[in-house]
């Protein structure tokens, strides 16, 4: 072979080379980032293309698959998405997934290695591939009374299952239709998006567990009265409940609630101080107390930590090195304390449930096409916050909240409930957040559930607690103990 022969076939060779590392760099190391391009119509065809597993509440499905003509094939559709939605999420050719469509996609595209034998059953058998569906801890009537007694007022409400740790009730409120997000149509889906970004109340946040966090106000005296248990205080202790309340190395002082007196004396017993939800008797007591103690008893109901229920619960907030001054407010829910509702229903839960912290968690079970399980989730022990005769010393107090305290509008006719009220101041000229934590019957708890309106909703600056979010919680375990007595 000749010089030129050999050059002309060694280029070749070369050029043929590059082509073959060109084409498997392309189709093999660069296939999950072109498959993942939202510019890459073909893969959304793919993905749109199949049949998406359900969300199944009570035994209905509230969001599913509906084959359509069109490209896409099959469109996602939302049944009561506007209840759904702080669950659900939305799943948009658009803007992707959100919430438990996200958490939970690769059941319900049908690519779940859970799935590995349904898919090759299905191949075998000449099927199309098809998703999970996905189960909920949610009971539709409970979601419905939740979100019907909150109505237009910015919040949100939680109630679980002490006993399991299940969610059986997660509103945000206000929220959004996800079907508005899960069109076909781009230029719809782009202003619908567009409009609920622009909405400054937040329909897009999920106010029970994520976006900004929350003073918890008198709730967090649950906290302070559980460290003063594990202390050795009883409900019958004394502590010191001044009309005001110096605070130490501070021009600045303590009131209780409307300028009140919290009894006839400056010394009332623990469970009076929680009773009326006295403020400087709790100021004083967490100065007594030290800051250790109770960052510890919050950390050990959760405080700090990132729950996955599956989705992300913001973590709630403690403050660092806080010194005395600093102590006396945040031992009354206020400084730099911040908490979710998700969180402060685990509070609740724990007490209720002997001092046992169960993990929260939304996703029941998963089923494939042939409904077989291939998911199920197993109640989880978070954690031992209280010992069972503490639990049921506080449970004690906080029943004399809701029947001669603060908390009497959560009173339910036959039925022993506890609860704890909180007002919680959020800065000059805006009016405080209204909370209720609280759980039913006191007794054998079926549900504990924590409320937050926030601004005080309907009543404004006349708001409390007491007055605007215990009838919430009335109306939510009232409805909860219906459906127990019921074996729903």
């Amino acid at each position: 072979m000749n010089e030129p022969v050999r050059k002309l076939s060694l280029v070749t060779l070369v050029m043929f080379l590059a082509l073959m590392i060109a084409a498997s760099w392309t189709q093999v190391i660069q296939a999950g980032s072109l498959n993942s391009d939202s510019r890459n119509v073909r893969t959304l065809y793919r993905e749109f293309g199949n049949f998406r597993g359900p969300f199944v509440v009570d035994g209905e499905s509230v969001v599913y698959s509906k084959p359509i003509d069109d490209p896409y094939n099959f469109q996602r559709t939302y049944t009561d998405g506007k209840l759904y939605a702080a669950a659900s999420g939305y799943y948009s050719i658009v803007f992707g997934k959100t919430a438990l469509e996200q958490t939970e996609n690769s059941l319900l595209a049908g690519t779940s290695d859970a799935l590995f034998w349904t898919r090759l059953r299905d191949l075998f058998g000449g099927r199309e591939q098809q998703g999970a569906s996905i189960e909920l801890t949610l009971r539709a009537a409970l979601q419905e009374t939740a979100a019907q007694a909150l109505g237009d007022q910015k919040g949100a409400v939680v109630a679980l299952d002490p006993k399991t740790g299940a969610i059986l009730a997660m509103v945000t409120s206000p929220t959004f239709d996800p079907a508005l997000l899960a069109s076909h149509d781009t230029e719809e889906v782009n202003d619908a998006y567009a409009a609920l970004d622009a909405d400054p109340d937040g329909p897009l946040i999920n106010r029970a567990i994520a976006g900004d966090t929350y003073p918890p106000g008198s709730t967090f005296k649950l906290i302070v009265a559980a460290a003063a248990l594990e202390a050795g205080y009883s409900p019958d202790s004394t502590v010191y409940a001044p009309d005001e309340l110096p605070l130490p190395g501070s021009t600045a002082s303590i009131e209780n609630y409307g300028g009140e007196s919290c009894g006839k004396t400056e010394q009332i017993t623990l469970e009076q101080a929680l009773t009326v939800s006295c403020n400087t008797a709790f100021a004083d007591l967490g100065i007594t107390l030290g800051w250790d103690s109770i960052q510890q008893k919050a950390i050990e109901f959760g405080w700090t930590d990132t729950f996955r229920v599956p989705l992300v619960v913001t973590p709630s907030r403690l403050p660092l090195n806080p010194d005395d001054a600093q102590v006396a407010m945040s031992s009354i829910g206020q400084f730099d304390v911040r908490a979710t509702p998700m969180q402060l229903a685990m509070v609740a839960a724990a007490i209720a449930d002997d001092g046992k912290l169960m993990s929260p968690y939304l996703v029941d079970t998963a089923r494939a096409s042939d409904l077989s399980v291939i998911q199920k989730s197993v109640p989880t022990l978070y954690g031992s916050p209280l010992t069972p005769g503490e639990a049921r010393e506080l449970t004690q107090m906080m029943v004399s909240v809701v029947d001669h305290g603060t908390g009497t509008a959560a009173q339910i006719p036959g039925v022993t409930v506890a609860g704890k009220t909180g007002t919680a101041e959020t800065g000059l000229g805006t009016a405080p957040h209204a909370w209720f934590v609280g759980f039913a019957p006191a007794e054998n708890p079926v549900v504990a559930v924590a409320v937050i309106v926030e601004n005080g909703g309907s009543l404004g600056s006349e708001a409390t607690g007491g007055k605007v979010a215990a009838p919430i919680a009335k109306k939510v375990m009232q409805k909860a103990i219906e459906l127990d007595a019921q074996g729903k």
